[in-house]
Formats: structure tokens, sequence, C-alpha cells
């Protein structure tokens, strides 16, 4: 299984190979391309100031990793989109609560703005005094639990109902909160919204 320490490149990864030997140095990317002209959310959202480690920024990958991918690392609580060239841009996410998390490969098969919600049947019958009030759906706006933008995964032609959505509870980022979809920022998921294109695949480890 994919790890944090497998997937990202460090500088510490670059000096081992650089003492080590052609073979090792062969595998890894050993010096760091440019980093490119990218705008990147900003660091508040609302009133709320993103902690340092969940800010959005372009960071070294493993350059076996194409372009155009998204990749969730839950036990760090970051979600990388890859650039390709070693390079991908980090935001922070919440996952799904101990026994809710999800795992899986999929691919986005819908995108929508300002998206409309209803908790799922498991979620009303898990928690009906939370959800049962909603069971006929919620538009979209901003008090919706989904936020601004909404990535729908699917497996083939079947809906997963795991999405990469914003959030009204901005301080959750970072944690495991939620039902098993993967909240970010409003501010990111608006950003990586706009970078994602249909098909995208999409892994979660």
């Amino acid at each position: 299984m994919l790890t944090r320490r497998h997937f990202i490149w460090t500088s510490a990864m670059a000096l081992s190979a650089a003492q080590t030997g052609p073979l090792l140095a062969q595998a890894i990317q050993v010096a760091a391309p440019a980093l490119p002209a990218i705008t990147l959310p900003p660091v508040r959202e609302g009133n709320y100031a993103i902690p340092e480690r969940f800010h959005a920024q372009i960071v070294n990958v493993r350059p076996e990793f194409a372009a155009g991918q998204i990749h969730i690392l839950p036990a760090s609580y970051n979600l990388y989109y890859t650039l390709g060239e070693g390079l991908a841009i980090r935001y922070g996410v919440a996952v799904g609560r101990e026994g809710l998390l999800w795992r899986g490969q999929g691919t986005i098969a819908r995108k929508v703005e300002w998206p409309s919600w209803r908790p799922t049947d498991e979620m009303i019958a898990r928690n009906p005094a939370a959800y049962e009030r909603y069971k006929d759906g919620m538009p979209g706006g901003p008090t919706n639990p989904l936020g601004a933008r909404a990535l729908y995964v699917f497996q083939g032609n079947v809906d997963t109902y795991i999405r990469v959505h914003g959030t009204t509870e901005p301080a959750t980022i970072g944690s495991s909160a939620s039902n098993g979809c993967f909240r970010m920022y409003n501010g990111h998921v608006t950003d990586l919204y706009d970078r994602v294109a249909l098909g995208t695949t999409f892994y979660a480890y």
C-alpha cells in the first residue's frame, strides 16, 4: 500500500541518493525542478486562519506520478493534485470517522458548483436526530455542508457516494470527522475544482 513516505519526495531522500550511488539516484529525483508560477488559494477561509501545515502549497513528490491525478493520504490529512515532473499541489482535508474511512480508486465523473445535498439512507439510520430533517434534500448554498464545490467519485458507472467537497466547518480540516467523504476548505476545493477534469483518476489510501 502506498504511504506518505513512498509518495512524497524529500530533500533527505535526495541527499541519500547522492550518497548511496547511481542505482538509487536513478530511482528517485535528485534535483528538484524550478517551481512553476501557480496562483494558490489564500491562507484564510473567511475569518478562519488556516493552520500553516494545511496551507495549499506546491511540493515535491516521486516523479513517476503522472500529471492530473488526485491522491489522498488520510494518515496525514492531505490531498495531492499531481502536476507532473515530480510536483503536486498539497491541500488539507478531513476524512471519515473511525469505521467510515473510505479507501479505493475511482474517477471524477461529475463536478458541481454549490451542490445540493441529501444524507444517505445509512447516515439517516445511524443518526436520525441529525439527518432525518434533511431526508428530502437541501439546496446548495453557503450553509450546505458540501460547501462551494463537489467532485463526485465513481467506479465505472457506479456512484460510490464519496465526494471531495467544501465545508461549513473549516476547523474540522485535519481530523477524522466526516461520514466518509473528504472535506476541504471552500477556497481549496474551488481551486482544485478548477484544475480537475472529468475522468481524473482518484486514489484514497
